[in-house]
């Protein structure tokens, strides 16, 4: 279990990376247009939202959990069950959660102070704790799917923990709905609901199923058929009679969690004997069986909860932030251009002019090392470590370039710009010529050297002292073995 110190000092280093990027960018929320491309400046703007509620879930320790499956699979009743009550609207008919909606869930403290779950961050706002929110989602299969589908990544994207409701055998579409969600790296719970439907055999051999699913990756691709997105996959993974030809699909975690609930079980009929001898037949609705699902996310949360909100938060804000990058770029590249070559213009007169090839090399370097940073302020983007070393070989290629001009010159023919200079007999013609080569060739080593800055400030803006990419491998190179982030990192690689 990771100690209480060490995952608040994650979540310091998390909050201070994303205050320092929404410092850095504070100048493009001043109000004014920073560009006539309306379409760029409105991507920009949700970007920066994104930064700025990224950074506010964190300062406020919220934990978001979110359900998606089907229609019809009790993602509603799962989350109600969790409450403990009947907050979202469920009922028999296909689609009645029509957009996400988040709850605030009030954990109970008998969960709380149970020896199993002995951490006490959660429900304690104020007192370091964090918050938790239940998001519940609309089927993934209703009408509508591509505006339901951008929604369903907008809540992933925003999501710590996933549950993944599905009310018997898996299906081809649920499979591949489950594929995509792992690929946002986020852990996932595989919720196993309605089992008060199912004779003990059959739910067993379903759980049995899903198992094999999440720990095999061969099993997984078995269970997968050509059968229509309606028809559950009957057959069990090693069962080897079925005909149907499988996809290979992608591949599916193995630390997918597993558990059984009946969230909203079925009314059963009871016998009733009164006093007066009378004896009548009622329905009642047991309670649900949640218990086990309850604990499963407590635990997780209070074990890793917090560590997991900072990962989340980084890992979204360094997405955010690369979008940011390349949208300035994009807003920014008219003066880009007249900058570079305002740069390679007095460069290259200055190499021209210039009679001494030392100082030439020395001033093309320092100029280049001008244009850069005059591109990041420019940008607003940050200087960093990040693939410097690919900077400096063009900024010294930049330098070689003027260089190789006086050294082939000498070799040509037989005097370079320095000796022309210093020998008037020479003519001025001929130092003229000279200057005009390696002037060129500075011009083009400057315009070189300036689309490098260009992408090196793109791609680097995440990895400063405080960079998300930074704090993320700072992060991960702490995380204890054996728990889901370890797991995740393992299977994902979420640092690289």
């Amino acid at each position: 279990m990771a100690d209480n110190s060490l995952q608040e000092n994650r979540l310091s280093l998390a909050r201070a990376s994303l205050r320092e990027a929404l410092a850095r960018y504070s100048h493009l929320r001043q109000g004014k247009k920073n560009s006539n491309n309306t379409e760029l400046e409105a991507a920009l703007q949700y970007q920066l939202d994104i930064l700025t509620s990224t950074s506010e879930k964190l300062d406020h320790n919220i934990i978001r959990i979110a359900t998606f499956g089907l229609v019809s699979r009790g993602k509603s009743a799962v989350l109600n069950a969790l409450l403990g009550h009947k907050i979202l609207q469920t009922g028999p008919l296909n689609g009645v959660t029509q957009w996400p909606r988040s709850v605030r869930w009030s954990v109970p403290l008998s969960f709380l102070n149970s020896d199993e779950s002995p951490q006490p961050p959660l429900g304690n706002e104020g007192k370091g704790g964090v918050q938790v929110e239940l998001i519940d989602t609309p089927g993934l299969d209703e009408v509508g799917g591509e505006v339901r589908g951008e929604m369903a990544k907008q809540v992933t994207r925003q999501a710590d923990l996933i549950l993944f409701v599905v009310a018997g055998d898996i299906t081809r579409t649920e499979y591949q709905a489950l594929c995509e969600l792992q690929t946002a790296q986020k852990p996932v719970i595989l919720v196993f609901n309605k089992i008060d439907l199912y004779p003990e055999l059959d739910r067993k051999a379903i759980f049995q199923s899903l198992q094999a699913l999440a720990n095999s990756e061969e099993l997984a691709a078995a269970a997968v058929t050509e059968e229509t997105d309606s028809e559950n996959v009957s057959d069990r993974p090693n069962n080897s009679s079925d005909k149907s030809t499988a996809k290979s699909p992608p591949k599916t975690s193995k630390s997918l969690e597993i558990v059984m609930v009946a969230a909203e079980p079925a009314p059963v009929q009871v016998r009733v004997e009164w006093s007066d001898g009378r004896v009548t037949n009622e329905w009642e609705s047991p309670p649900a069986q949640i218990d086990e699902l309850k604990h499963k996310i407590l635990t997780i949360l209070n074990r890793e909860g917090r560590s997991l909100l900072a990962l989340n938060a980084l890992v979204e804000a360094r997405d955010a932030e690369a979008n940011i990058a390349r949208n300035v770029l994009k807003l920014r590249q008219t003066e880009a251009e007249d900058l570079i070559w305002q740069f390679a213009k007095y460069k290259a007169l200055a190499v021209g002019l210039n009679p001494v090839a030392f100082l030439d090399v020395m001033g093309a370097t320092v100029a280049d090392l001008a244009l850069i940073r005059s591109l990041s302020r420019l940008y607003g983007l940050p200087m960093t470590g990040y693939e410097a070393g690919k900077l400096w070989q063009t900024i010294f290629s930049s330098a070689g370039g003027v260089l190789l001009g006086e050294l082939g010159s000498s070799f040509l023919l037989g005097f370079g710009k320095t000796a022309a200079a210093a020998a008037p007999h020479i003519g001025f013609s001929t130092f003229a010529g000279v200057a005009v080569t390696q002037a060129s060739l500075a011009a083009y080593g400057t315009y070189a050297v300036g689309r490098a800055a260009q992408v090196y400030l793109e791609k680097g803006c995440t990895w400063g002292p405080l960079g998300q990419d930074t704090v993320i491998q700072e992060i991960l190179a702490t995380i204890e073995r054996n728990t889901i982030i370890d797991r995740l990192q393992q299977e994902f690689k979420i640092g690289n």
